[in-house]
């Protein structure tokens, strides 16, 4: 089973600008996404390719171990294109480049960093059990629940319960969940569409057992040095 390890972390973050390579916990976040990538590499044989267009992310990869010889359009990087077509385009890259066949791409966010070997190598084997499905991501339980205790406003200024509040118990509604953006795997054929997406009629969710949360403002930064300083989580 050959497997692609796509870490796509682009330079031209607008809300929080050198976002990829922030410190945390005095390293740069994207370090501790080539950290488990070189792990499952090692352990899996597996090849890496580092997504960019900036060369300071390239050069702050190649510092952390990661091969930093794929170079990302301009066209894979704006704010219009889906993370897929340039996980597609680094696949197509890594082929030529490495002269394999890959049978599954795995993506490890950089901005959703707690996860641990093991959950890469379940979620993969989730999608080498199922022959029918397409993708696998991760996800948590989350706090609220669409059917039960979510709210949305009418355009008269009142509000109802999203998705029509035909559930009136937490227990008696359908189980949602939380993406966290942390890991995705993609089987090769689910790449080769026009528009590839990473979750399909034939996706698979991995429920992880622990803490993981995308870091989408500052005080996430900030939450996650704390969770390193005081050991509350290992990255």
């Amino acid at each position: 089973m050959n497997t692609l390890i796509t870490i796509c972390a682009r330079g031209g973050s607008k809300g929080i600008p050198g976002k990829n390579i922030k410190l945390v916990g005095g390293k740069p976040l994207l370090a501790y996404t080539a950290s488990v990538a070189l792990e499952y590499a090692a352990a899996h044989g597996a090849d890496i390719v580092l997504s960019t267009d900036s060369e300071e992310i390239r050069r702050v990869g190649g510092d952390a171990g990661v091969p930093t010889d794929y170079e990302r359009p301009d066209y894979l990087a704006n704010d219009t294109c889906g993370k897929p077509d340039a996980i597609k385009d680094a696949l197509l890259f890594a082929e030529k480049y490495y002269g394999r066949k890959y049978d599954f791409v795995i993506d490890l966010d950089v901005t959703s960093p707690i996860r641990t070997i093991k959950d890469i190598e379940n979620c993969v084997e989730m999608l080498a059990a199922n022959k029918e499905a397409l993708t696998v991501f991760s996800v948590n339980p989350c706090a609220r629940n669409p059917y039960f205790n979510q709210v949305e406003e009418d355009g008269d200024g009142f509000c109802h319960v999203v998705l029509g509040g035909r559930y009136t118990t937490r227990q008696s509604a359908p189980k949602v969940y939380d993406m966290n953006a942390s890991i995705y795997v993609y089987r090769r054929e689910s790449l080769d569409c026009e528009s590839p997406r990473a979750v399909t009629p034939r996706s698979l969710a991995y429920v992880m057992d622990h803490i993981c949360f995308d870091l989408d403002e500052p005080s996430d930064y900030d939450y996650l040095s704390f969770l390193i300083d005081t050991g509350r989580v290992k990255l």
